[in-house]
């Protein structure tokens, strides 16, 4: 009788042990999750909403380029008398090149008119054009150049936000999938020790087993069951943090049911079919591609045109205007188009500090601005090179790790199993038997931990990359 007993609980044993939890079908793939979080998420919202405020000041970049139209009416009447009536409507488009192109019309009565205006109606039409200072940059052109930087830059920031959500998001999701694992295989063990406990009963009553072999028994189930208790309390504790990163599309956040279950099932899970990157790969593309480094590249150009205004404040002021001018409404009828020896208004300004401190303090310091921002890029360049060639060696370590622990486990299932044959003719004891079973449980918890880390550094490779969004 005590060989077919133990004869039923090594085959119970042996089957339980690869027989998963029965669970409810709800699963959450690491795809539909990422994907939640990447559409819902308040982050990744925002992150578009920078984006959004960026094109925004763009537009209001462009209206400094606007054509402007103005209409002027000046009058004075006293004592019946209509002492001046100006009248004037004017066109002015700036350019991109600095040069401003004005048109207008004029009508200008009354008995005490400026001498300086012409009587009646005229028209003209020229232009402004600086000689030195705001040639080549000026604070509309600059604003506007650094408008459109600012754009790609938000964009880059946008893709950095949310390289940093996915990578956050993905490592709560593999905490809460080893969570479960370490809650199923406490499960598998205290469903074993609660058979064993029972047949143990079974032989102590009929003589076959001493009594403290029932004690023995049943202070291995009750620390399972502990043990399960606190993994079931993780798991839900995982859950928690996961749905940290769950939002509804009505901006709403949402809680993960409890009956959702992780997809990934890391007992089974497969390592060795990862596509690992070169290296080299890698890094070129994280030189190429880390929105960090694209962003502060952008903020590097922003700073260049900031310099290249600044540089401006050197030169002298040198202005010249010009209009040609006509009688009546009809431009240029009668009008000696840009000529300088009838009907025209020309001017010239010319301006330059003496000591032009403000105007070298400005570029000076333009410069180091410039300057440390580059010494920021070649920093943060090295620091993300360095990250990537750390995941990238913890992906090829966490796996020989993994072959190593799949072969202890192997070695210790063939001990444990050993040990209950020989437990079955009397051979052995039930503390080994609880002993060899204490370490192939915290074997197969640390394989599964093993993996849990492998398929992050996977994720981390992509990260430190910048490419996980």
């Amino acid at each position: 009788m005590q060989r077919k007993i133990f004869i039923i609980l090594t085959l119970y044993i042996q089957s339980a042990a690869l027989t998963a939890q029965q669970v409810a079908d709800k699963r959450l793939s690491p795809e539909a999750y990422l994907e939640i979080v990447r559409k819902y998420h308040p982050v990744a919202r925002q992150a578009a909403l920078y984006v959004n405020q960026a094109k925004a000041a763009l537009l209001a970049s462009r209206g400094s380029f606007d054509p402007l139209l103005y209409l002027t009416n000046d009058q004075k009447t006293f004592d019946g008398k209509n002492y001046y009536n100006y009248s004037n409507l004017s066109l002015k488009i700036p350019t991109w090149f600095g040069i401003e192109v004005k048109a207008g019309l004029e009508n200008n009565q009354g008995v005490y008119t400026d001498p300086q205006l012409s009587l009646d109606k005229t028209s003209y039409a020229g232009l402004s054009l600086p000689l030195a200072k705001n040639l080549l940059m000026d604070k509309r052109r600059a604003v506007l150049a650094q408008s459109k930087l600012m754009v790609s830059q938000s964009e880059a920031e946008r893709e950095l936000a949310l390289n940093d959500l996915m990578f956050e998001a993905m490592d709560a999701y593999l905490q809460w999938a080893l969570q479960f694992q370490n809650f199923r295989i406490l499960t598998d063990a205290v469903r074993i020790n609660e058979e064993r406990y029972e047949l143990i009963k079974v032989l102590v009553i009929h003589g076959d087993r001493a009594g403290v072999d029932s004690t023995e028994a049943l202070t291995q189930l009750l620390n399972f069951r502990f043990l399960q208790n606190q993994a079931l309390l993780d798991f839900q504790n995982s859950g928690n943090e996961l749905s940290n990163f769950l939002w509804t599309e009505n901006n709403q956040p949402y809680q993960l049911p409890a009956d959702v279950l992780p997809s990934v099932v890391l007992d089974s899970a497969n390592p060795y079919k990862a596509i690992f990157q070169p290296l080299d790969d890698m890094l070129n593309l994280a030189r190429n591609e880390h929105p960090k480094l694209r962003s502060l590249q952008f903020k590097v150009d922003v700073l260049d045109v900031e310099r290249r205004l600044k540089f401006q404040s050197l030169l002298p002021t040198v202005n010249l205007k010009y209009n040609a001018l006509s009688e009546g409404y009809e431009f240029f009828k009668g009008m000696d188009a840009w000529s300088f020896e009838n009907n025209y208004k020309f001017g010239v300004d010319v301006g330059l500090p003496l000591f032009l401190r403000q105007g070298r303090g400005d570029y000076q310091s333009a410069k180091l601005k410039l300057q440390s921002t580059q010494i920021d890029q070649d920093a943060t360049m090295l620091a993300i090179e360095n990250k990537v060639r750390a995941y990238y060696n913890n992906q090829v370590t966490l796996l020989q790790q993994i072959k190593t622990y799949e072969e202890a486990l192997a070695a210790y299932q063939r001990v444990y199993d050993v040990e209950l044959m020989r437990f079955e003719i009397g051979e052995s004891t039930l503390f080994l038997i609880n002993s060899r079973e204490n370490k192939l449980l915290e074997t197969r918890q640390k394989l599964a931990e093993l993996k849990a880390k492998f398929f992050k550094s996977l994720y981390g490779v992509q990260w430190s990359a910048g490419t996980l969004r």
